[in-house]
């Protein structure tokens, strides 16, 4: 559970959303199997869950991408706000949901102070450790492989830098043979590397593949649901009247009425809020304080229930218990961080 938790972390904050939710859905798997009562959320569910919805980021490479593709002259200007505006939504998010936790209501309701399996007496065939597998050396294969990466990569450099001599400089030349050749030589090396430890790879790619179509039938429902209502949120006039109301009080605060839809849209549907922070950039300028204070508010917070919807559909969990609070508190110590950094950089 703890390896797959910190490749969905991890993917976060590299700003791979799409290779996050593969491994969010194993870190569930893993935790519901240490989970006494299916059906209930853990506070580590929730806690795992929380601080995945605050959106942690480092390298938000989606909107930087989007900003550049808008014509922007520093689209990685907004790094260091998005910085801070997804660093307090993470630490807001992991005490909202140990805090949450601790309240009677939510206590009550722990799968892990139910006592449902601690006062049932384990299975004979608990009681004996398994036995362990005897530890096996990697073989010097593995290295060499390794080393051949390496070196394939430098053969690779030096020949695109022949053919280009005298028209662009070695880090251009590196970074376009790192561009071309990457992809190619990551699959060779992983399928090469899991040869070498004896690793049945073609039987473990269809088997996961498999897993993953089952997992997709599961979840395909809870999808299904959130997508139309947040459709529905959208069609309805429901988004606009809640603009409307709010842009009063949100503009002297440093939230203009445009941004607002992006606030209201960024815990329901990812590609919502992307699509209005695109309309948003091509109609004021990406280096306008707009559309700063969007691109950070797009990468300051994630998309709440989409992600409560999928990991907790993935694995039959009725009962989210303090997931959803600590969710919205999380996102909202985003947004507001956003406006405040954005403020006071670019204001």
């Amino acid at each position: 559970a703890m390896s797959a938790m910190v490749l969905s972390i991890g993917s976060n904050i590299l700003g791979l959303a799409n290779a996050a939710t593969p491994f969010g859905i194993r870190a569930m798997q893993e935790l519901d199997r240490l989970n006494p009562v299916k059906g209930t959320a853990t506070n580590a569910m929730v806690l795992f869950l929380a601080i995945t919805t605050s959106g942690l980021a480092i390298l938000p490479t989606g909107v930087v991408a989007l900003r550049a593709a808008a014509g922007s002259h520093d689209p990685a200007g907004i790094f260091f706000t998005t910085w801070v505006g997804s660093g307090c939504a993470t630490v807001v998010a992991i005490v909202a949901a140990t805090l949450l936790g601790k309240l009677p209501a939510y206590r009550a309701s722990d799968p892990q102070r139910s006592g449902a399996a601690s006062d049932a007496a384990p299975p004979a065939g608990d009681l004996v450790a398994p036995p362990e597998e005897p530890a096996r050396t990697p073989p010097r294969f593995g290295a060499w492989l390794a080393w051949g990466y390496v070196a394939a990569l430098g053969v690779a450099l030096v020949v695109h830098f022949a053919r280009e001599t005298g028209s662009a400089s070695w880090g251009t030349v590196a970074r376009g043979v790192l561009s071309f050749w990457m992809i190619p030589l990551l699959l060779a090396g992983l399928v090469l590397f899991g040869w070498a430890r004896g690793v049945k790879v073609y039987e473990s790619l269809v088997e996961g593949a498999k897993e993953g179509f089952q997992v997709a039938l599961r979840i395909i429902p809870y999808l299904v649901a959130i997508l139309v209502a947040v459709g529905m949120f959208r069609a309805s006039g429901c988004l606009e009247a809640f603009v409307t109301a709010l842009a009063p009080l949100t503009a002297p605060l440093g939230l203009p009425a445009e941004a607002v839809p992006v606030a209201l849209l960024r815990p329901l549907s990812g590609s919502g809020a992307f699509a209005v922070v695109s309309e948003i950039l091509t109609a004021h300028g990406p280096d306008s304080y707009l559309g700063y204070l969007v691109s950070t508010m797009q990468g300051s917070a994630d998309t709440t229930f989409y992600i409560l919807a999928v990991y907790f559909g993935a694995i039959g969990i009725k009962k989210t218990r303090h997931a959803v609070p600590a969710g919205l508190l999380a996102d909202l110590a985003g947004i507001a961080a956003a406006v405040f950094i954005c403020r006071l950089v670019f204001g």
